[in-house]
């Protein structure tokens, strides 16, 4: 779960429903400024499916282990993290071999700072089992030379079309992590410009609630929307994990509107 603390009330965003944002971003991005990513259905089949395994600890969303607040992504136990993960990336795989390969790298990118995108980005209870975190970013990381190989790709290509995906993902952790409600301006970076290696920052703005400036901007025309869907709760507290998940549940989805513009 996403969760965003609103002051009175939780915004909470399950991961399936970030990663249909992620992939609205995908399949809209690419401009005469910057490239758009290809194979184009390769990256948004990924973008679509890169959290896969959180909808089967979502089927049963709990309360951190102070019994206090929703449990955010950040706060899962990671070795339960660690099997999903496997599951989703088998999955991912299963259904296109390319994606799977990059859902893989975003799994082990995880727990390796996004491989340089996001420095200092860790899951919170990481430490406490680093050698059970060494094992799957090393179990991952071996099988790429044959996954490479069987896909002809090129290392370069490989590198930029992960970036992409980090982009996609962060890019909708922006706007449901942040507060776009009143106004949270950000900076990406890490963001490709080609695929030579170029690479530059993505700037946002907000200029009303739900709505944002990106320099530069990175959709064709000067203007783009997208949706988001989300529970808004407010705070109470919970006898534990039951009551909480038969509250959040019983919340109807709001649909936000999202309006992207050029700077």
């Amino acid at each position: 779960m996403l969760v965003r603390d609103r002051g009175d009330s939780w915004a909470i965003v399950l991961q399936p429903d970030h990663a249909v944002l992620s992939e609205q971003l995908c399949r809209a991005w690419g401009n005469s400024q910057l490239a758009a990513p290809a194979p184009s259905q390769v990256l948004a089949t990924a973008s679509r499916r890169h959290d896969d395994g959180w909808a089967v600890w979502e089927r049963s969303p709990g309360l951190d282990r102070e019994g206090e607040q929703p449990r955010g992504f950040l706060e899962v136990e990671v070795p339960l993290h660690l099997a999903f993960y496997r599951a989703a990336i088998s999955a991912v795989t299963d259904e296109d071999a390319y994606a799977g390969l990059l859902v893989s790298m975003h799994g082990a990118g995880i727990y390796q700072e996004r491989y340089g995108a996001q420095p200092g980005m860790k899951l919170t209870f990481q430490h406490e089992v680093q050698e059970l975190v060494d094992t799957f970013v090393a179990e991952q990381e071996s099988g790429y030379d044959e996954r490479i190989s069987g896909l002809g790709l090129s290392e370069d290509e490989r590198w930029v079309n992960y970036r992409f995906l980090q982009v996609f993902d962060r890019l909708s952790l922006y706007f449901c992590l942040k507060d776009v409600d009143s106004g949270e301006a950000d900076t990406l970076g890490a963001v490709p410009v080609d695929y030579d290696g170029a690479e530059t920052e993505l700037a946002m703005e907000p200029v009303g609630p739900w709505h944002v400036t990106m320099d530069p901007f990175p959709f064709s025309g000067s203007e783009a929307s997208f949706t988001l869907d989300m529970r808004v709760m407010e705070k109470r507290t919970w006898a534990g994990d039951a009551q909480f998940r038969s509250d959040f549940f019983a919340m109807p989805l709001e649909r936000r509107t999202i309006t992207v513009s050029a700077a």
